[in-house]
């Protein structure tokens, strides 16, 4: 039998409302990339929670609802939105992560500033043009979840092999089409 991964029960309430974290400074996520304090503020001053989509599944033709608030805080992008309900995808969403089956979050976004570490191969990533947000199955990276404060942070390698394989071929195609 194999253990699952602890962490926090997702919440939301009746009508949709959440919160958690789309992504956490100083974590490596599956492709390597670890995201720095400060990387999400001049683009979050840009766009406004406004000009932040909530998705489904990184699907813009999949909007489920709208942010209410987006912030840094000490340990990473925390969120907080509201599922639109009146539409058949805002429920079921809804429902599925009441059910606790669905509870990642992750980001969409365009690098601006970034190095690799040559000696670890990580990519540092300074600063981000965010795009959208959305509620996933699998986040790229693991601690990313709806929640509360006592997410826990997943080590890297939780996936079993193949999902985690497919997670960084289809990270590097999105990379890829982002930076041509």
């Amino acid at each position: 039998m194999i253990a699952e991964p602890s962490r926090a029960t997702a919440r939301i309430d009746a009508d949709g409302v959440f919160s958690g974290y789309a992504s956490l400074f100083g974590v490596a996520d599956l492709v390597g990339d670890v995201v720095l304090p400060g990387a999400f503020r001049g683009s979050i001053a840009r766009r406004g929670v406004s000009g932040v989509k909530l998705l489904y599944q990184h699907d813009a033709g999949e909007p489920i609802g709208l942010w209410s608030d987006i912030r840094e805080d000490d340990r990473g992008l925390r969120v907080a939105g509201r599922l639109h309900v009146g539409i058949a995808r805002g429920r079921e969403v809804r429902s599925l992560v009441e059910a606790g089956i669905l509870d990642g979050l992750s980001i969409g976004f365009r690098t601006v500033r970034a190095r690799t570490d040559a000696k670890t191969g990580l990519r540092r990533v300074a600063e981000v043009d965010l795009w959208e947000i959305s509620v996933v199955t699998f986040p790229m990276l693991p601690g990313a979840r709806i929640g509360g404060l006592g997410i826990a942070v997943e080590p890297r390698g939780t996936f079993p092999a193949a999902t985690a394989r497919r997670l960084r071929r289809i990270a590097g195609d999105l990379h890829a089409r982002r930076t041509a």
